[in-house]
Protein backbone atom coordinates (compact mmCIF):
# COMPACT_ATOMS: atom_id res chain seq x y z
CA UNK A 1 0.00 0.00 0.00
CA UNK A 2 1.37 3.46 -0.89
CA UNK A 3 2.50 6.03 1.65
CA UNK A 4 -0.46 8.33 1.02
CA UNK A 5 -3.00 5.51 1.30
CA UNK A 6 -1.37 4.19 4.49
CA UNK A 7 -1.50 7.65 6.05
CA UNK A 8 -5.12 8.09 5.02
CA UNK A 9 -6.14 4.73 6.44
CA UNK A 10 -4.32 5.43 9.70
CA UNK A 11 -6.14 8.74 9.91
CA UNK A 12 -9.44 6.97 9.27
CA UNK A 13 -8.79 4.34 11.91
CA UNK A 14 -8.08 6.93 14.57
CA UNK A 15 -11.10 8.95 13.55
CA UNK A 16 -13.44 5.95 13.67
CA UNK A 17 -12.15 4.90 17.06
CA UNK A 18 -12.93 8.34 18.42
CA UNK A 19 -16.28 8.54 16.64
CA UNK A 20 -16.39 11.39 14.15
CA UNK A 21 -18.78 14.13 15.17
CA UNK A 22 -19.58 17.79 14.91
CA UNK A 23 -21.51 19.78 17.50
CA UNK A 24 -24.04 17.69 19.36
CA UNK A 25 -27.75 17.98 18.82
CA UNK A 26 -29.11 20.71 21.06
CA UNK A 27 -31.68 18.48 22.77
CA UNK A 28 -35.23 18.97 21.59
CA UNK A 29 -34.82 22.72 21.18
CA UNK A 30 -33.15 22.46 17.80
CA UNK A 31 -29.94 21.49 16.11
CA UNK A 32 -26.62 23.30 16.00
CA UNK A 33 -24.17 22.77 13.15
CA UNK A 34 -20.58 23.96 12.90
CA UNK A 35 -19.25 25.20 9.55
CA UNK A 36 -15.45 25.56 9.21
CA UNK A 37 -13.76 27.77 6.57
CA UNK A 38 -10.31 29.31 6.14
CA UNK A 39 -10.98 32.69 4.51
CA UNK A 40 -12.24 35.52 6.71
CA UNK A 41 -13.08 37.62 3.65
CA UNK A 42 -15.73 35.04 2.75
CA UNK A 43 -17.22 34.74 6.22
CA UNK A 44 -19.98 37.29 5.58
CA UNK A 45 -21.06 35.46 2.43
CA UNK A 46 -21.08 32.09 4.19
CA UNK A 47 -23.14 33.61 7.01
CA UNK A 48 -25.58 35.04 4.47
CA UNK A 49 -26.01 31.56 2.98
CA UNK A 50 -26.53 30.11 6.44
CA UNK A 51 -29.13 32.79 7.21
CA UNK A 52 -31.06 31.89 4.06
CA UNK A 53 -31.03 28.23 5.08
CA UNK A 54 -32.08 28.82 8.69
CA UNK A 55 -34.97 31.04 7.63
CA UNK A 56 -36.47 27.92 6.07
CA UNK A 57 -35.21 25.73 8.95
CA UNK A 58 -35.68 27.81 12.10
CA UNK A 59 -34.84 24.84 14.33
CA UNK A 60 -31.25 24.82 12.99
CA UNK A 61 -28.40 27.11 14.08
CA UNK A 62 -25.19 27.22 12.03
CA UNK A 63 -21.96 28.57 13.51
CA UNK A 64 -19.45 29.73 10.87
CA UNK A 65 -15.91 29.37 12.23
CA UNK A 66 -12.82 30.80 10.52
CA UNK A 67 -9.34 29.31 10.82
CA UNK A 68 -6.37 30.73 8.92
CA UNK A 69 -5.06 28.73 5.95
CA UNK A 70 -1.78 28.10 7.77
CA UNK A 71 -3.63 26.34 10.61
CA UNK A 72 -6.67 24.90 8.82
CA UNK A 73 -5.28 21.53 7.74
CA UNK A 74 -3.39 20.89 10.96
CA UNK A 75 -6.57 21.52 12.93
CA UNK A 76 -8.75 19.53 10.54
CA UNK A 77 -6.52 16.47 10.78
CA UNK A 78 -6.40 16.79 14.55
CA UNK A 79 -10.18 17.09 14.60
CA UNK A 80 -10.51 13.95 12.48
CA UNK A 81 -8.27 11.91 14.75
CA UNK A 82 -9.89 13.39 17.86
CA UNK A 83 -13.47 12.86 16.80
CA UNK A 84 -14.33 16.55 16.67
CA UNK A 85 -14.65 17.31 12.97
CA UNK A 86 -16.97 20.22 12.18
CA UNK A 87 -20.31 19.28 10.65
CA UNK A 88 -19.54 21.00 7.34
CA UNK A 89 -16.19 22.26 6.10
CA UNK A 90 -14.35 23.42 3.01
CA UNK A 91 -12.20 20.89 1.16
CA UNK A 92 -9.32 21.86 -1.14
CA UNK A 93 -8.30 19.88 -4.21
CA UNK A 94 -4.86 19.23 -2.70
CA UNK A 95 -6.39 17.28 0.19
CA UNK A 96 -9.61 15.86 -1.29
CA UNK A 97 -8.20 12.51 -2.34
CA UNK A 98 -6.40 11.92 0.93
CA UNK A 99 -9.54 12.50 2.98
CA UNK A 100 -11.92 10.83 0.54
CA UNK A 101 -9.80 7.74 -0.02
CA UNK A 102 -9.22 7.41 3.72
CA UNK A 103 -12.96 7.17 4.36
CA UNK A 104 -13.03 10.41 6.33
CA UNK A 105 -15.60 12.12 4.08
CA UNK A 106 -19.23 11.20 3.60
CA UNK A 107 -20.17 9.83 0.18
CA UNK A 108 -22.40 12.50 -1.40
CA UNK A 109 -22.94 10.82 -4.77
CA UNK A 110 -26.64 10.31 -4.04
CA UNK A 111 -27.14 13.54 -2.11
CA UNK A 112 -29.83 14.76 -4.51
CA UNK A 113 -32.97 12.88 -5.48
CA UNK A 114 -32.29 13.88 -9.07
CA UNK A 115 -29.55 11.47 -10.14
CA UNK A 116 -28.35 13.92 -12.79
CA UNK A 117 -28.25 17.00 -10.56
CA UNK A 118 -24.47 17.31 -10.36
CA UNK A 119 -23.91 16.87 -14.08
CA UNK A 120 -26.70 19.32 -14.91
CA UNK A 121 -25.32 22.16 -12.79
CA UNK A 122 -21.55 21.73 -12.44
CA UNK A 123 -18.73 21.34 -14.96
CA UNK A 124 -16.92 18.05 -15.39
CA UNK A 125 -13.69 19.56 -14.07
CA UNK A 126 -15.33 20.69 -10.84
CA UNK A 127 -16.96 17.29 -10.40
CA UNK A 128 -13.58 15.63 -10.89
CA UNK A 129 -12.34 17.87 -8.04
CA UNK A 130 -15.08 16.42 -5.86
CA UNK A 131 -14.40 12.74 -6.55
CA UNK A 132 -12.35 10.20 -4.68
CA UNK A 133 -10.19 7.62 -6.44
CA UNK A 134 -13.25 5.33 -6.55
CA UNK A 135 -15.09 7.83 -8.74
CA UNK A 136 -17.68 8.63 -6.06
CA UNK A 137 -18.51 12.25 -5.14
CA UNK A 138 -17.37 13.41 -1.69
CA UNK A 139 -17.89 17.15 -1.95
CA UNK A 140 -20.46 19.62 -3.25
CA UNK A 141 -18.77 22.04 -5.71
CA UNK A 142 -18.49 25.48 -4.12
CA UNK A 143 -16.72 27.77 -6.57
CA UNK A 144 -14.33 28.04 -9.48
CA UNK A 145 -11.46 30.40 -10.21
CA UNK A 146 -8.90 31.61 -12.71
CA UNK A 147 -5.62 33.51 -12.48
CA UNK A 148 -5.30 37.06 -13.82
CA UNK A 149 -2.52 39.56 -14.48
CA UNK A 150 -2.72 42.46 -12.03
CA UNK A 151 -0.97 45.61 -13.25
CA UNK A 152 -0.25 49.12 -11.98
CA UNK A 153 -1.88 51.83 -14.08
CA UNK A 154 0.39 54.35 -12.35
CA UNK A 155 3.66 52.67 -13.27
CA UNK A 156 2.52 51.90 -16.81
CA UNK A 157 1.53 55.55 -17.25
CA UNK A 158 4.82 56.75 -15.79
CA UNK A 159 6.74 54.64 -18.29
CA UNK A 160 4.45 55.47 -21.22
CA UNK A 161 3.64 51.79 -21.75
CA UNK A 162 0.25 50.66 -23.03
CA UNK A 163 -1.83 48.59 -20.62
CA UNK A 164 -1.93 44.79 -21.04
CA UNK A 165 -4.69 43.40 -23.24
CA UNK A 166 -5.67 40.17 -24.99
CA UNK A 167 -2.97 40.63 -27.61
CA UNK A 168 -0.18 40.37 -25.06
CA UNK A 169 2.37 37.55 -25.17
CA UNK A 170 5.33 36.65 -23.00
CA UNK A 171 7.40 39.07 -25.08
CA UNK A 172 5.11 41.96 -24.16
CA UNK A 173 5.37 41.02 -20.49
CA UNK A 174 9.16 41.16 -20.53
CA UNK A 175 9.47 44.26 -22.72
CA UNK A 176 6.98 46.18 -20.56
CA UNK A 177 8.82 45.08 -17.42
CA UNK A 178 12.10 46.37 -18.83
CA UNK A 179 10.59 49.68 -19.94
CA UNK A 180 8.96 50.29 -16.55
CA UNK A 181 12.19 49.44 -14.75
CA UNK A 182 14.19 51.78 -16.99
CA UNK A 183 11.73 54.64 -16.49
CA UNK A 184 10.87 54.26 -12.81
CA UNK A 185 13.43 51.97 -11.18
CA UNK A 186 10.55 49.76 -10.01
CA UNK A 187 10.27 46.05 -10.54
CA UNK A 188 8.33 44.86 -13.58
CA UNK A 189 6.75 41.40 -13.23
CA UNK A 190 7.10 39.45 -9.98
CA UNK A 191 7.92 35.85 -10.94
CA UNK A 192 8.07 33.93 -7.69
CA UNK A 193 8.41 30.21 -7.06
CA UNK A 194 4.81 29.02 -7.06
CA UNK A 195 2.69 26.51 -8.96
CA UNK A 196 -0.86 27.81 -9.12
CA UNK A 197 0.08 31.51 -9.14
CA UNK A 198 3.35 30.93 -10.92
CA UNK A 199 4.68 28.68 -13.66
CA UNK A 200 1.89 26.12 -14.14
CA UNK A 201 -0.15 28.33 -16.49
CA UNK A 202 2.98 28.98 -18.56
CA UNK A 203 3.53 25.24 -18.90
CA UNK A 204 0.11 24.65 -20.41
CA UNK A 205 0.39 27.75 -22.60
CA UNK A 206 3.53 26.30 -24.15
CA UNK A 207 1.79 22.98 -24.79
CA UNK A 208 3.26 21.08 -21.86
CA UNK A 209 1.65 19.43 -18.85
CA UNK A 210 2.31 18.68 -15.18
CA UNK A 211 0.45 15.37 -14.95
CA UNK A 212 -0.91 12.92 -17.49
CA UNK A 213 -4.73 12.67 -17.52
CA UNK A 214 -4.61 9.46 -15.47
CA UNK A 215 -2.45 11.19 -12.85
CA UNK A 216 0.22 8.48 -12.93
CA UNK A 217 3.07 10.33 -14.60
CA UNK A 218 4.53 13.84 -14.60
CA UNK A 219 5.41 15.91 -17.65
CA UNK A 220 8.41 17.83 -16.33
CA UNK A 221 10.82 16.42 -18.91
CA UNK A 222 8.52 17.11 -21.87
CA UNK A 223 10.00 19.71 -24.27
CA UNK A 224 7.11 22.17 -23.91
CA UNK A 225 7.15 21.92 -20.12
CA UNK A 226 10.89 22.52 -20.06
CA UNK A 227 10.48 25.48 -22.43
CA UNK A 228 7.96 27.16 -20.13
CA UNK A 229 9.83 26.55 -16.88
CA UNK A 230 13.11 27.67 -18.44
CA UNK A 231 11.43 30.92 -19.48
CA UNK A 232 9.93 31.45 -16.04
CA UNK A 233 13.16 30.75 -14.17
CA UNK A 234 15.14 33.01 -16.52
CA UNK A 235 13.05 36.01 -15.49
CA UNK A 236 14.90 36.14 -12.18
CA UNK A 237 18.08 37.01 -14.11
CA UNK A 238 16.53 40.28 -15.21
CA UNK A 239 17.10 43.43 -13.15
CA UNK A 240 13.36 44.08 -13.10
CA UNK A 241 12.52 40.82 -11.29
CA UNK A 242 13.59 40.32 -7.64
CA UNK A 243 15.31 37.09 -6.52
CA UNK A 244 13.45 34.38 -4.62
CA UNK A 245 15.07 35.56 -1.39
CA UNK A 246 12.99 38.72 -1.79
CA UNK A 247 9.76 36.71 -1.80
CA UNK A 248 10.83 34.87 1.35
CA UNK A 249 10.32 38.18 3.14
CA UNK A 250 7.69 39.93 1.01
CA UNK A 251 4.61 38.51 -0.68
CA UNK A 252 4.06 39.59 -4.31
CA UNK A 253 0.78 41.33 -3.46
CA UNK A 254 2.43 43.28 -0.66
CA UNK A 255 5.23 44.42 -2.97
CA UNK A 256 2.75 45.40 -5.67
CA UNK A 257 0.38 47.39 -3.48
CA UNK A 258 3.26 49.20 -1.80
CA UNK A 259 4.28 50.50 -5.23
CA UNK A 260 7.41 48.38 -5.61
CA UNK A 261 6.32 46.49 -8.73
CA UNK A 262 4.16 46.82 -11.83
CA UNK A 263 2.72 43.31 -12.31
CA UNK A 264 1.99 40.01 -10.59
CA UNK A 265 -0.43 37.09 -10.90
CA UNK A 266 -3.46 37.04 -8.58
CA UNK A 267 -6.34 34.60 -8.18
CA UNK A 268 -9.85 35.76 -8.95
CA UNK A 269 -10.71 34.92 -5.34
CA UNK A 270 -8.37 37.66 -4.08
CA UNK A 271 -9.53 40.65 -6.12
CA UNK A 272 -12.36 41.93 -3.92
CA UNK A 273 -10.22 41.75 -0.77
CA UNK A 274 -7.43 43.70 -2.47
CA UNK A 275 -9.85 46.49 -3.29
CA UNK A 276 -11.03 46.53 0.32
CA UNK A 277 -7.58 46.22 1.89
CA UNK A 278 -5.96 48.95 -0.22
CA UNK A 279 -8.61 51.68 -0.62
CA UNK A 280 -6.01 54.33 -1.46
CA UNK A 281 -5.00 52.23 -4.49
CA UNK A 282 -8.49 51.99 -5.99
CA UNK A 283 -8.32 53.29 -9.54
CA UNK A 284 -4.56 52.89 -9.68
CA UNK A 285 -4.51 49.24 -10.74
CA UNK A 286 -6.47 46.87 -12.94
CA UNK A 287 -6.48 43.29 -14.23
CA UNK A 288 -6.06 41.60 -17.60
CA UNK A 289 -6.00 38.09 -19.05
CA UNK A 290 -2.73 36.20 -18.87
CA UNK A 291 -0.20 36.87 -21.65
CA UNK A 292 -0.06 34.02 -24.16
CA UNK A 293 2.93 31.94 -25.24
CA UNK A 294 4.11 33.45 -28.55
CA UNK A 295 5.46 30.19 -29.96
CA UNK A 296 3.84 27.16 -28.28
CA UNK A 297 4.99 23.69 -29.24
CA UNK A 298 1.31 22.77 -29.48
CA UNK A 299 -1.99 24.61 -29.07
CA UNK A 300 -2.71 28.30 -29.53
CA UNK A 301 -0.61 29.56 -26.61
CA UNK A 302 -3.51 30.37 -24.30
CA UNK A 303 -4.15 28.59 -21.00
CA UNK A 304 -4.83 29.38 -17.37
CA UNK A 305 -4.94 27.14 -14.33
CA UNK A 306 -8.41 26.89 -12.80
CA UNK A 307 -9.46 25.30 -9.56
CA UNK A 308 -12.46 25.10 -7.25
CA UNK A 309 -13.29 24.24 -3.64
CA UNK A 310 -15.96 21.87 -2.37
CA UNK A 311 -18.15 21.63 0.73
CA UNK A 312 -17.81 18.35 2.64
CA UNK A 313 -18.91 16.55 5.81
CA UNK A 314 -17.60 13.70 7.94
CA UNK A 315 -18.63 10.15 7.09
CA UNK A 316 -19.70 9.32 10.64
CA UNK A 317 -20.79 12.67 12.02
CA UNK A 318 -23.50 12.58 14.69
CA UNK A 319 -25.33 15.30 12.76
CA UNK A 320 -24.78 13.66 9.40
CA UNK A 321 -28.33 13.87 8.08
CA UNK A 322 -28.67 17.52 9.10
CA UNK A 323 -25.28 18.27 7.57
CA UNK A 324 -26.32 16.57 4.33
CA UNK A 325 -29.48 18.63 4.17
CA UNK A 326 -27.43 21.81 4.54
CA UNK A 327 -25.03 20.54 1.87
CA UNK A 328 -27.95 20.07 -0.50
CA UNK A 329 -28.76 23.73 0.00
CA UNK A 330 -25.11 24.78 -0.47
CA UNK A 331 -25.23 23.23 -3.93
CA UNK A 332 -28.51 24.93 -4.82
CA UNK A 333 -28.97 27.83 -7.19
CA UNK A 334 -30.12 30.02 -4.30
CA UNK A 335 -27.04 29.45 -2.14
CA UNK A 336 -24.61 29.69 -5.05
CA UNK A 337 -26.23 32.95 -6.17
CA UNK A 338 -25.79 34.43 -2.69
CA UNK A 339 -22.10 33.49 -2.79
CA UNK A 340 -21.66 35.23 -6.14
CA UNK A 341 -23.61 38.37 -5.29
CA UNK A 342 -21.66 38.71 -2.05
CA UNK A 343 -18.46 38.67 -4.10
CA UNK A 344 -17.04 35.77 -2.08
CA UNK A 345 -16.03 33.71 -5.13
CA UNK A 346 -17.18 32.79 -8.62
CA UNK A 347 -20.02 30.28 -8.14
CA UNK A 348 -19.49 26.71 -9.27
CA UNK A 349 -23.14 26.50 -10.38
CA UNK A 350 -23.38 26.84 -14.16
CA UNK A 351 -24.95 30.08 -15.39
CA UNK A 352 -24.22 32.07 -12.23
CA UNK A 353 -20.65 33.17 -12.92
CA UNK A 354 -21.73 36.71 -13.82
CA UNK A 355 -23.28 37.24 -10.38
CA UNK A 356 -19.75 37.58 -9.01
CA UNK A 357 -19.19 40.71 -11.10
CA UNK A 358 -21.82 42.81 -9.33
CA UNK A 359 -19.70 43.36 -6.21
CA UNK A 360 -17.13 45.32 -8.21
CA UNK A 361 -19.72 47.97 -9.07
CA UNK A 362 -19.58 49.22 -5.48
CA UNK A 363 -16.03 50.56 -5.77
CA UNK A 364 -15.08 54.01 -7.07
CA UNK A 365 -13.20 52.42 -9.96
CA UNK A 366 -14.43 49.20 -11.51
CA UNK A 367 -11.64 46.81 -12.36
CA UNK A 368 -11.89 44.57 -15.43
CA UNK A 369 -13.02 41.50 -13.47
CA UNK A 370 -14.66 40.17 -16.64
CA UNK A 371 -11.16 39.13 -17.70
CA UNK A 372 -11.28 36.36 -15.10
CA UNK A 373 -14.48 34.94 -16.53
CA UNK A 374 -13.36 35.18 -20.15
CA UNK A 375 -10.44 32.85 -19.47
CA UNK A 376 -12.71 29.93 -18.56
CA UNK A 377 -12.89 29.34 -22.32
CA UNK A 378 -9.33 28.00 -22.26
CA UNK A 379 -8.87 27.10 -18.59
CA UNK A 380 -7.05 23.94 -17.46
CA UNK A 381 -8.11 22.10 -14.33
CA UNK A 382 -5.42 22.31 -11.63
CA UNK A 383 -3.34 19.09 -11.88
CA UNK A 384 -3.85 16.76 -8.96
CA UNK A 385 -3.50 13.18 -7.78
CA UNK A 386 -3.54 11.36 -4.45
CA UNK A 387 0.22 11.70 -4.07
CA UNK A 388 0.32 15.47 -4.55
CA UNK A 389 0.63 16.29 -0.81
CA UNK A 390 3.82 14.20 -0.84
CA UNK A 391 5.44 15.53 -4.01
CA UNK A 392 4.34 19.17 -3.91
CA UNK A 393 6.94 20.35 -1.39
CA UNK A 394 9.72 18.27 -2.92
CA UNK A 395 9.10 19.77 -6.35
CA UNK A 396 9.02 23.28 -4.91
CA UNK A 397 12.29 22.68 -3.06
CA UNK A 398 13.92 21.44 -6.26
CA UNK A 399 12.82 24.59 -8.05
CA UNK A 400 14.41 26.68 -5.29
CA UNK A 401 17.68 24.80 -5.83
CA UNK A 402 17.58 25.87 -9.48
CA UNK A 403 17.01 29.49 -8.50
CA UNK A 404 19.88 29.32 -6.02
CA UNK A 405 22.25 27.88 -8.64
CA UNK A 406 22.66 24.64 -6.72
CA UNK A 407 21.57 22.48 -9.66
CA UNK A 408 20.89 22.83 -13.35
CA UNK A 409 17.39 23.07 -14.72
CA UNK A 410 17.81 19.83 -16.68
CA UNK A 411 18.92 17.94 -13.58
CA UNK A 412 16.11 19.44 -11.53
CA UNK A 413 13.45 18.52 -14.09
CA UNK A 414 14.74 14.93 -14.20
CA UNK A 415 14.61 14.79 -10.40
CA UNK A 416 11.10 16.28 -10.30
CA UNK A 417 9.94 13.77 -12.91
CA UNK A 418 11.31 10.83 -10.91
CA UNK A 419 9.83 12.12 -7.66
CA UNK A 420 6.32 12.57 -9.02
CA UNK A 421 6.34 9.31 -10.99
CA UNK A 422 7.57 7.26 -8.03
CA UNK A 423 5.17 8.75 -5.48
CA UNK A 424 2.24 8.55 -7.90
CA UNK A 425 2.67 4.84 -8.55
CA UNK A 426 3.15 3.42 -5.08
Amino acid sequence: MGMIKRAACALLALALCAGLSGCATDGGAGQRLTFQIWDNTQKAAMEAICAAYTRAHPDVTIDVQVTSWSEYWTKLEAAATGGTLPDVFWMHTDEMLRYADGGILADLTDLYDDAGYYEAHFSQGLLDNARGSDGRIYGVPKDRDTICLVYSRELFDAAGVSYPDESWTWHDLTSASQAIYDATGKYGYLAYNDEHLGYWSYVYQAGGYILTPDGKHAGYTQPATKKAIAFYVSLQDEPWCPPQTFFAETEPATAFFSGEAAMYFEGSWGLRSKLEDYPSMVGKWDVAVLPACPDPLSGDGRAVISNGLTYATAANGKNLEAAKDFLRFLGSEEAQRIQGEQGAAIPAYEGLQDTWLSVFDSFDYRINAEACLSMFAYSVQSPNNAARPAWKTRVSDEMLRVYAGETTLDAALESMQRTVDELSNR
